[in-house]
């Protein structure tokens, strides 16, 4: 909010090329994500849920989360005549993370609920297999069963299995947001260097 002249303007935070810049990054960064993990969690029984598989879906979101700084620089560039502060860059940064985010809950709650029922099932059987080959005491084992037993049970609720499933992508995204904010960020636009001037 500012004054001019007596009367009082609002400055848009999110105007309609801001926004344009967010739905097109945000929707390429969120159906990347989505693929990476279609095509990847179907075949973690193969892959391994130990240091592979995590090792193959956190590159995957590490991919995705590009468009972050692609879509910070191409507003910088393209909309903003070279110019960006931190804070606006975080914010075009942050909402395609939030975007990214969401595709990839939803694709994670259909895959779960309507093709994977048994994703903690056998979740559950490869983290006691993993225990018991590492010499694990039969009373660890126990609790780790019970304690699989609840994580099962609280996971058929949508709600937190959701929230659960945000919190994996969403701590990478805000890094890269904030690592593309930091190195994009221009108070004012490159300028072309002076032309040779002729001696007279």
């Amino acid at each position: 909010m500012a004054r001019y002249g007596g009367s009082t303007f609002k400055i848009p935070l999110f105007g309609a090329p801001m926004k344009k810049t967010i739905l097109i990054f945000g929707l390429i960064s969120g159906i990347l994500s989505s693929i990476f993990m279609m095509a990847t969690v179907p075949f973690m029984d193969n892959i391994g849920h130990g240091n592979a598989g995590l090792l193959i879906g956190y590159t995957g979101m590490v991919l995705a989360f590009l468009l972050v700084f692609f879509g910070i620089r191409s507003y910088r560039d393209n909309m903003a005549n070279g110019r960006i502060t931190f804070g606006r860059a975080f914010a075009i940064g942050i909402c395609i993370t939030l975007i990214s985010c969401a595709f990839y809950v939803v694709t994670w709650e259909i895959i779960y609920f309507k093709f994977m029922p048994n994703f903690m099932d056998n979740y559950g059987n490869y983290t006691i297999e993993t225990l018991k080959a590492s010499g694990a005491s039969a009373a660890a084992i126990q609790a780790k069963i019970q304690e699989l037993q609840k994580l099962k049970i609280l996971y058929k609720n949508p709600l937190y299995n959701a929230a659960m499933t945000f919190i994996e992508p969403f701590p990478v995204g805000l890094l890269i947001t904030l690592l593309s904010a930091a190195i994009l960020r221009r108070k004012s636009p490159t300028q072309p260097a002076p032309s040779a001037r002729p001696v007279t």
